[in-house]
């Protein structure tokens, strides 16, 4: 029958575009993901290189003249890379010992973003 013929195609073509469409969505979705996470790490390694690298080194090992006079904790070193990401925020936001507090000098968001770049240390020797 030739109305059916069109009728097949027709929801066919439906099927495919709506493949086509909903694949394309999810593709956007993944690459806007991707520059937004890629975006944050950006920032958070900007923010770890302007106010952390001077005592805890590049690579998180805290082997500078300043990490080794004040104490600072090796950030790669499993005793570290296993506290809670709210006492680890805590310790960032308040401060402990020699580690100075950066509550005024940084939004909360920032500090949990360098929380989450140091996590990064623990894939490191």
């Amino acid at each position: 029958m030739p109305g059916q013929y069109h009728d097949d195609w027709s929801v066919l073509l439906k099927k495919v575009i709506g493949n086509i469409v909903g694949r394309s969505v999810l593709y956007l979705a993944l690459v806007v993901g991707f520059v937004s996470a890629t975006r944050a790490q950006n920032d958070a390694e900007k923010l770890y290189k302007a106010k952390c690298i001077g005592c805890h080194a590049a690579d998180g090992s805290a082997n500078t003249k300043a990490g080794r006079n004040t104490g600072a904790h090796d950030l790669r070193l499993p005793d570290v890379q296993k506290e809670t990401d709210a006492t680890l925020i805590g310790i960032v936001t308040k401060g402990k010992k020699k580690m100075p507090k950066f509550e005024e000098k940084l939004k909360a968001k920032e500090i949990k973003e360098l929380v989450e770049y140091v996590r990064g240390f623990s894939n490191k020797p």
